[in-house]
């Protein structure tokens, strides 16, 4: 008896053992092919179009200078930080990132009971496409592609929640760098 009580917690032991060693399949690496090794970030296009009229939808439209530029220093910091790809200058890298900023608006989320806007939602919206420089063949492509930030105005009562436009706009961007990231080094 003593012998099958044995054998018997010996065969549990190895059950846990070869069951914690499988896992779910989940991983921390990423799902891009082993043949990508760098990317190079193109400049990011500012194809924002101020000439047009505005119409009462798009009120809160505005144009923020040098938002390509911080578009593309953002999403080359966080593939760094990322470090699945290695963001390299120019077309020797194994896959080329191209963008353009589409649009960027502030809109209204909540109003106060005089109809004081008292928060705002930054969008920042891309197109952006990834391709293979050895294939020189587009992997993929992706329209609107859309960062957020939030801030609250003079007009909220807790001021302790109140930031300023340009801090999200930085948060809207870096949220936008993120997601591009995760796009780009998820599998296609």
């Amino acid at each position: 008896m003593k012998k099958l009580a044995g054998l018997t917690a010996v065969a549990c032991a190895f059950l846990i053992l070869v069951c914690g060693l499988s896992g779910c399949g989940y991983t921390t690496r990423s799902m891009i092919h082993t043949k990508y090794k760098t990317i190079y970030i193109e400049p990011f296009l500012n194809k924002i179009d101020i000439t047009r009229e505005t119409d009462y939808q798009s009120k809160y439209k505005t144009y923020r200078p040098f938002l390509e530029t911080d578009v593309t220093k953002v999403v080359n910091d966080r593939f760094l930080f990322d470090g699945n790809l290695k963001p390299i200058r120019g077309s020797t890298a194994d896959l080329v990132l191209k963008g353009e900023v589409v649009d960027f608006s502030r809109d209204a989320l909540r109003y106060t009971d005089n109809d004081d806007v008292e928060e705002y939602r930054i969008n920042v919206r891309v197109n952006i496409s990834l391709w293979d420089t050895a294939q020189e063949k587009m992997l993929w492509e992706e329209n609107n592609f859309t960062g957020i930030g939030d801030y609250f105005t003079s007009f909220y009562p807790v001021a302790a929640d109140r930031k300023d436009e340009s801090v999200a706009v930085k948060e809207a961007i870096d949220d936008l760098a993120r997601r591009i990231v995760e796009r780009a080094v998820e599998e296609w």
